[in-house]
């Protein structure tokens, strides 16, 4: 709680300030508007950023592919943007979704210290001098609020799987185009302000009414406040960037559910999201009985393990990425094409997309739907080894999906079935 200090009122008499709607209770020296603009231009350039991955990780889930893609229901305009996910370069969405990611968290330091900044604004009255101010107030709501929420909940999900009642695909898409209405709106009114500040300064004549009229004295200075900011972002960097790394880098990633230790030696020592066990997988779910199931105009074929090797083989390298900002290094998937089966199923030369069903009994993106050009692309894989080896019960025996530039959910691990052409 600040001191509270006497003033004077117009009239002559000291009165102490009460409330935060009081100029006088607010009295760090660090508060300025030039302060503020500093912290306002970072968070324009990284706020962008993050608007822009966000977007794109919801666009490569195809999530106007198949209902069971989409968590979503009722988008209608806000999809207006959505474009076919394209399968190259194969990296893109480990790129994409690791930027997002750990931006947002390097990001944490400076929206709280660009929220201290202007607290006491928060609290001026009356809220609405004019049509203007009132438009300012609104998208401040709208900003403060949409940010705040995107925040929590996206590191809640990177760190604990998320524990929100119903789907964060769905609580975070629309609550993105919330923060985006005040933050487009609250940077057209500020950003040209922002910029004047940073470039001439206050003008002589004019308050800085972000200060306060009657500080306490220094114990920091507005750089050293600065400096602090920027230590806290470049803190998290370094413990939590590493999660998309192999190595050192991801052995020092301690604040992230991905990093701080190795996954251990062997071919399938690399991560994973979701175990067997955790979805209900059996060795009898996965034994000798196991089957795949392969639907097209041909009709129904079912194959075994051991035919699935027979088929010709090819290699892909591909990492995995997942949608809390983790990813592998690229790993050598060996199986059969998902072309290969299309043309088994019917579709001997323009392969369809196709509808893939795993064994998992619990969990979500139990079924899962890929578009054409990723079924099309060489690279595209039944898996059945990695690495030289078989898959591992974890990453996805006996058969599991690869597919570049893909998020690591629509990569379905234990395939029970695949239905080419109805989407």
């Amino acid at each position: 709680m600040p001191e509270r200090r006497p003033t004077r009122s117009l009239s002559g008499a000291l009165r102490t300030p009460r409330t935060p709607a009081d100029p006088g209770f607010w009295r760090s020296p660090v508060r300025g508007a030039r302060f503020t603009a500093v912290l306002g231009v970072v968070l324009l350039v990284g706020l962008t950023l993050l608007s822009v991955t966000g977007l794109l990780s919801y666009a490569a889930y195809n999530p106007d592919l198949n209902r069971v893609n989409d968590k979503t229901p009722g988008k209608g305009l806000l999809g207006f943007y959505l474009f076919p996910w394209p399968t190259g370069p194969h990296w893109l969405y480990r790129l994409t979704q690791g930027l997002h990611v750990t931006v947002g968290i390097v990001l944490v330091p400076v929206l709280l210290a660009k929220l201290w900044s202007v607290i006491p604004r928060l609290f001026a009255l009356p809220p609405a001098r004019s049509v203007g101010r009132a438009l300012e107030r609104l998208s401040l709501l709208l900003l403060v609020g949409g940010a705040l929420f995107q925040f929590i909940t996206g590191l809640l999900n990177i760190q604990l799987d998320y524990i929100f009642p119903g789907s964060f695909y769905t609580l975070h898409f629309y609550g993105a185009w919330v923060f985006l209405a005040g933050f487009v709106t609250h940077t057209a009114l500020k950003a040209p302000q922002a910029v004047r500040v940073l470039r001439n300064g206050i003008p002589r004549g004019e308050a800085d009414t972000l200060a306060a009229p009657d500080p306490m004295p220094a114990t920091l200075s507005r750089r050293g406040a600065l400096a602090m900011v920027g230590a806290g972002s470049l803190l998290l960097l370094v413990t939590s960037a590493g999660r998309s790394f192999d190595g050192p880098p991801r052995r020092i990633a301690l604040l992230t559910p991905r990093g701080g230790t190795d996954p251990g030696p062997g071919p399938n020592a690399f991560q994973v999201n979701k175990t067997a066990a955790a979805v209900r997988i059996t060795p009898a779910d996965t034994g000798e009985n196991w089957r795949l199931t392969v639907r097209g105009p041909s009709g129904e074929f079912r194959f075994s393990r051991a035919e699935l090797l027979a088929m010709e083989q090819h290699t892909a390298a591909l990492p995995i990425a997942c949608v809390e900002g983790w990813s592998t290094s690229d790993q050598q998937w060996r199986g059969v094409r998902l072309a290969d089966l299309a043309a088994l199923a019917g579709y001997p030369d323009r392969p369809p997309g196709v509808f893939v069903e795993s064994l998992q009994r619990s969990g979500s993106f139990r079924k899962a739907a890929l578009r054409d050009n990723q079924v099309r692309d060489g690279r595209s894989l039944l898996a059945l080894e990695v690495n030289g080896a078989p898959l591992s019960p974890d990453h996805g025996y006996p058969a599991r999906i690869i597919v570049p530039a893909a998020p690591g959910v629509l990569n379905t691990k234990w395939v029970e079935t695949l239905t080419f052409g109805e989407l």
